[in-house]
């Protein structure tokens, strides 16, 4: 007890709308559906919980943690809580008066497999997607950088010895809530890792909409399976698929505008990366939470980010992958009008590009190809046409590239790349070309669940304003009219 008030909790009690005495019987009541029924909660507890910073006793924070997420439609975690979580050895840290690093990072091995569980249990729970509540912030760029700096640039430390599953110090039992921890072979993993790839492939094709919550149930049972101490090459092999499928369920998350879900998830992705040993791997997670910023209109939080992400990511961090960064730094760059910086970075990007074979890149490496090296390039230069038109004309030659280049199954980012060619053609003068690639847009835009389409489309839609008297564009603003009102809403970044 603190004898302080738990920010934390009282501002999601006052999201929520519920009374304490409300609160009380419904962590009775839920309490009891998860096994507990001994569990007796009053007025004057929920009161002290939330007034003098009295953290319960598990399963309370479990069962808090759950009634939270259902009623506000979003993931809450015993952190956003304010609650500190016992870990091994019976530690504790607070992490409750940290307003810089309120979630504790970075996390222990144990710590981060109890945040995986939770977090994606929770998600798994939600009956609504999409609703956010008030007062949900993602964490700057900054703050993420400076609580991970020191430790993404060391190694894990290996465990001497495997302690059972079932020893109690093991695993915090605050954080788990599955099926009984149990061995796996390298054929289970080997049958993760291939699910990863068809996990990839769907992503590609068809935006993050459809599959998220298979990745999201996949991730769950990893977590399970890591609560159990394996054999050190096939614990590693484990972390590995537990952070290249954290990686797709942020990344689906930020197709359909789960936004602080989805930086939550690129953050576990780059725990888990480390444990896994592959540094380059937790590089790339906290690059796609770069690109998340870049979208909600934050490219200097972008830019701390990638600092850590290639600081982070090691020595053994390969020129193609090293050329993908270099594109988001651009996109970045571009984002604030700062030109001379982008074309320059965009150019070490390119020799960075043609110096690696492309059989030599890593598979969650394997979608960063030349077409998408052009379709990056297209998207910096097109954004930097907001501020300099002519760099509309560099945006088109890319877009173009990009578009001939494009394998099958990359469907949403062909879209993009019509978009940002459409785009292009607006702000070059160019109405004819506009119309005919935005259409082409418009025709693939329902066979996709990525609402960062939409985001693009308004961005595009918007600049068909100047041409309100040509007939043609008369025609497509009002069939892109008739669309964008179904559409969700642009994300908003919410910012701590």
């Amino acid at each position: 007890m603190t004898g302080q008030t738990n920010t934390r909790l009282a501002d999601l009690f006052g999201l929520a709308g519920w009374s304490k005495g409300e609160l009380a019987r419904l962590v009775n009541r839920q309490a009891a559906a998860m096994g507990h029924p001994q569990l007796s909660t009053d007025t004057s507890r929920v009161r002290r919980w939330i007034d003098r910073g009295e953290t319960p006793r598990d399963p309370v924070p479990r069962v808090l943690a759950a009634l939270f997420t259902e009623r506000l439609g979003r993931v809450v975690t015993i952190e956003d809580l304010g609650f500190v979580r016992r870990g091994r050895a019976g530690t504790r840290q607070d992490v409750r008066n940290s307003d810089e690093n309120p979630d504790g990072m970075p996390w222990a091995p144990d710590r981060t497999a109890a945040v995986l569980t939770e977090f994606t249990g929770m998600d798994l729970m939600l009956n609504r997607r999409g609703l956010m509540g008030a007062g949900i912030a993602l964490t700057a760029g900054s703050a993420l950088s400076s609580s991970l700096y020191d430790w993404l640039r060391t190694e894990p430390s290996r465990p001497t010895a495997a302690p059972h599953a079932t020893d109690p110090l093991h695993a915090d039992p605050a954080g788990y809530d599955r099926y009984e921890a149990a061995p796996i072979g390298s054929e289970e993993i080997e049958a993760l890792e291939r699910s990863v790839e068809v996990f990839r492939a769907w992503d590609a094709s068809r935006g993050g909409g459809l599959q998220r919550k298979a990745v999201v149930g996949q991730l769950n049972e990893v977590g399970g399976m890591l609560a159990y101490r394996h054999a050190d090459h096939l614990q590693r092999r484990l972390w590995g698929v537990a952070a290249n499928l954290a990686v797709l369920a942020g990344w689906m998350s930020h197709d359909v505008g789960l936004e602080p879900t989805a930086q939550r998830y690129f953050v576990i992705a780059a725990h888990a990366a480390r444990e896994s040993g592959d540094r380059p791997r937790a590089g790339e997670a906290l690059s796609r939470a770069a690109r998340q910023m870049v979208h909600l209109g934050r490219p200097d939080d972008a830019l701390d980010l990638m600092k850590l992400a290639k600081s982070g990511a090691g020595e053994r961090l390969l020129p193609r992958t090293q050329a993908m960064f270099h594109t988001i730094e651009a996109w970045a760059q571009a984002s604030m009008g700062r030109g001379q910086a982008m074309r320059r970075t965009l150019g070490e990007a390119e020799d960075l590009f043609v110096s690696e074979a492309q059989d030599k890149t890593p598979s969650w490496m394997q979608n960063f190809d030349e077409a998408d090296m052009h379709g990056m390039q297209a998207l910096a230069y097109r954004t930097l046409a907001e501020h300099d038109p002519a760099a509309a004309i560099p945006a088109q030659r890319h877009a173009k590239l990009a578009l001939d280049l494009r394998r099958d199954g990359h469907d949403r980012s062909k879209l993009f790349d019509h978009i940002s060619m459409a785009s292009a053609c607006f702000i070059a003068d160019d109405p004819e070309q506009a119309d005919r690639y935005a259409r082409l847009a418009l025709i693939s835009m329902g066979e996709t669940s990525s609402h960062r389409t939409w985001h693009r489309l308004r961005e595009m839609y918007r600049l068909t304003g100047q041409y309100a008297g040509y007939s043609k564009i008369e025609d497509l603003r009002a069939e892109l009219e008739v669309e964008l009102p179904k559409s969700p809403e642009a994300p908003r970044s919410g910012l701590i």
